[in-house]
């Protein structure tokens, strides 16, 4: 019955709608020092994401969050705390996939095709490790030994790497869901409105940057302006018409002498 909820909730997880907010190819450009941390303490970044993920309720623990055949018999209940210690130390990389599961569940996450590559990349390559190890012992060759012992160091870095990455990846949609992620907006001083003097020959800008200057018309569309907007006019403070500023479009002030 265990094992039929599992399947269901694989074939569910494919149907999911929603991105990682960034895959493990980027994870370590997101957050190289969390990424750095991953790398060198990962069962304590693994311990730490998972309360994490639970929203800090431990009550709500459950071995491997559930996936696998132990969870809900290894007396989680009476000290959950002891029981998440044992399992980021013991089964390192269930408590990370149990991890990733849990968040895919709750946000409706998909694998992106690049990171199921890379995922499966690294399981391709301890079971390659794991064969030539078996080999290896079989025949005896000390050549089958090295390139044996060579593909385990080099299948080993790439599973802390994927693992640290991984975790990355775990932390930043977490501060995504809790509003972390990304500078806060900060409110901008609006800037110091000034009242328009009659020197001036066009008032100051309030709000907005200024624009861009445009060529001056020429005169007789200002007069053809004036002839029909006789309201709009009358209106417009005089600093707006000063006798700089009409001098400036050939057209002279009608109430000077």
């Amino acid at each position: 019955m265990a094992s039929q909820e599992h399947i269901e909730k694989m074939q569910a997880r494919q149907n999911y709608r929603n991105l990682w907010h960034t895959d493990l190819m980027r994870a370590i450009q997101a957050d190289t020092p969390y990424c750095c941390f991953a790398l060198w303490c990962a069962p304590c970044v693994s311990y730490l994401l998972r309360k994490r993920a639970l929203y800090n309720d431990m009550s709500r623990y459950t071995c491997c969050a559930g996936y696998m055949p132990c969870s809900g018999r290894c007396g989680e209940s009476k000290c959950p705390e002891f029981c998440l210690c044992t399992e980021v130390f013991l089964c390192f990389g269930n408590s990370v996939a149990s991890t990733r599961f849990l968040l895919q569940d709750e946000f409706n996450i998909q694998t992106t095709q690049c990171d199921n590559c890379i995922i499966g990349f690294m399981f391709c390559l301890q079971q390659i490790a794991c064969i030539f190890s078996i080999v290896a012992m079989i025949v005896g060759s000390d050549e089958i030994q090295e390139a044996s012992q060579l593909l385990s160091c080099l299948a080993d870095f790439v599973y802390c790497t994927v693992c640290a990455c991984m975790q990355t990846q775990h932390k930043i949609e977490m501060d995504k869901r809790d509003g972390l992620f990304g500078p806060q907006p900060v409110m901008a001083v609006p800037h110091v409105q000034q009242m328009s003097r009659i020197d001036q020959p066009v008032p100051p800008s309030a709000g907005y940057a200024p624009q861009p200057a445009y060529a001056p018309q020429p005169a007789l569309w200002t007069a053809l302006w004036l002839s029909t907007c006789p309201t709009t006019f009358s209106r417009i403070s005089c600093s707006w018409l000063s006798p700089c500023c009409l001098s400036s479009t050939g057209i002279s002030p009608f109430w000077l002498p």
